[in-house]
């Protein structure tokens, strides 16, 4: 007996030994999340590094649109850190991607982990894309210059920025958005003409308090996150990880500084809202959100819809979508009033459209139907043909929206809902990373198996898709040293296989098995 007891223990232990840290056995015990905490900080402030000196193509390189790591004048760029710069960057992406995912199994193996934890993480890992330059995009420039002109009482839903003329708010805007109106709603440029006259009409610091606006939506979805996990009985902490914590939001939304960041948090809210027994709010919130951008305003026909509960016949949910859709047309109403603006943000929701993208699906068909009558002999109008493939492509996004309303009391409103903006940015005129992580946010809380983990492979995968300056990066790398790109090229390939730790895959949850699916296109990543 005594022999048994002791082999026992003896394989225990040995167990113990394989799976476990025996400094964290305990289950109350989180101190492994200081190992990815770090390594997460490491990988962005590699990646601030890497995209502060004056010759990286991932920021505007323009003398005066940041406080340090631009050119001193217009074409003194220098190339002679061009290698290090993107070994910084890249080595920065693949580590956080690394880190990310490896703590996406880790929670999944050891649930309950304390938001707390998670929101020191998030502290941490906002540090470095606070202090850089907008990374990735040059849209918050253009809010800038578009809060600039409502604080000179200028509509900018009637003109572009270049009505302000040469100066330090214009030079920085991209050419395609000079002399176009604003597509925003009446909410956000209020607030960004009030930054623009807090500022003192300063660009940098307005640009400051545009990313602090974006920082705060983030926040906002920190916090709603947990409480609309619970609501559907999931694990508040994985589900934090896969919303607030994820690349894709953390580098594309406070990074780039994007409006979407505020106007997924207020969507967000307003769900959460909605979900605890406050469907008027809820209305209210998404109506904000709208207020902020378009897309938001689906969430009040969903919200709504819900009203009454699920398994009504429509005729009943008819009465519900009406208010739903009078306190959001008075919510508008009133801001267009105050604001002082007008309606004219709708007409020019169309504007991002005049963007040719061949990442968007309907856009490659429009231009490469095209090219290939051209070819043919037929020369039609590439307008034409692009126009009528875009309209295409928002009918088949808008009657595949219609059947999820339908069925969304089997599959869930928010997953429909999710789903349906995950398809409009798909079949729309112009697919932006940012625009991802409207559908990707909404989908966390009720993702399972093949949705969560296209969540998972999006979010790593998104941030290396559609970087800016890759022309003028090819024809630098062209005329780089051979070896010093080949040197690059291995390091970056030794933080994509070097060993984080047993930090990832050291717990199992109690059955033995994983409760999500892994990615099966991510195949280096798994073994971290």
């Amino acid at each position: 007996m005594l022999t048994e007891v002791v082999r026992v223990r003896v394989s225990s232990v040995g167990a113990l030994g394989q799976n476990v840290d025996p400094d964290h056995d305990d289950t109350d015990d989180w101190r492994f999340l200081r190992r990815p905490a770090l390594l997460g900080f490491l990988a962005l402030a590699s990646l601030a590094v890497g995209v502060s000196l004056d010759s990286s193509p991932f920021k505007l390189e323009m003398p005066g649109t940041w406080f340090f790591g631009e050119p001193s004048q217009q074409g003194a760029t220098s190339t002679a850190f061009l290698l290090f710069g993107l070994v910084a960057v890249y080595g920065g992406l693949v580590l956080l991607a690394r880190v990310w995912y490896g703590l996406t199994r880790a929670l999944a193996r050891r649930p309950g982990v304390p938001t707390k934890h998670l929101w020191i993480i998030l502290g941490l890992w906002l540090v470095p894309l606070f202090v850089i330059a907008p990374i990735f995009s040059r849209d918050v420039f253009s809010y800038a210059a578009q809060g600039e002109m409502v604080s000179h009482h200028i509509n900018p839903y009637n003109y572009g920025p270049y009505t302000l003329g040469a100066g330090p708010y214009v030079n920085p805007v991209d050419s395609l958005w000079l002399n176009a109106p604003a597509p925003y709603g009446p909410l956000f440029l209020m607030l960004d003409g009030f930054f623009a006259t807090a500022s003192l009409h300063h660009v940098l610091v307005t640009v400051i308090l545009l990313r602090l606006l974006a920082v705060a939506g983030v926040a906002l979805i920190a916090f709603c996150i947990p409480k609309l996990a619970r609501a559907y009985g999931k694990d508040p902490g994985p589900i934090f990880l896969l919303t607030a914590l994820n690349p894709l939001v953390l580098l594309t939304l406070v990074g780039s500084a994007h409006n979407d960041a505020i106007m997924v948090g207020l969507l967000l809210a307003g769900l959460t809202a909605a979900k605890c027994k406050h469907p008027v709010w809820g209305v209210v919130l998404c109506a904000l959100a709208a207020g902020i951008k378009a897309p938001a305003g689906l969430g009040v026909l969903y919200i709504a819809w819900e009203w009454l509960g699920t398994g009504v016949p429509w005729r009943q949910r008819i009465r519900p979508v009406l208010t739903g859709a009078i306190i959001t047309f008075a919510v508008l109403a009133l801001l267009s009033v105050v604001s002082g603006l007008g309606w004219g943000w709708v007409p020019n929701l169309e504007t991002p459209g005049t963007v040719r993208s061949w990442l968007a699906p309907t856009t490659a068909i429009g231009l490469g139907t095209s090219g290939l009558l051209h070819a043919l002999g037929w020369h039609i109008s590439t307008t034409g043909v692009l126009s009528a493939a875009r309209v295409l492509g928002f009918t088949a996004a808008g009657a595949a929206g219609v059947y999820l309303l339908k069925v969304s009391d089997r599959i869930g409103g928010l997953k429909a809902l999710a789903i349906t903006l995950l398809l409009f940015v798909v079949l729309g005129p112009i697919v932006q990373q940012w625009y991802l992580t409207w559908g990707l946010i909404l989908l966390a809380p009720v993702a399972t198996g093949r949705w969560r983990t296209t969540i998972i492979a999006v979010s790593v995968l998104g941030p290396f898709l559609g970087l800016p300056g890759g022309r003028v990066l090819v024809q630098q790398l062209i005329h780089s040293d051979p070896l010093s790109l080949a040197l690059a090229f291995l390091v970056c390939l030794a933080v994509l296989l070097t060993p984080l730790g047993r930090w990832s895959s050291s717990w199992r949850s109690a059955d033995g098995d994983d409760s999500w699916d892994e990615p099966a296109v991510l195949p280096q990543l798994a073994e971290i």
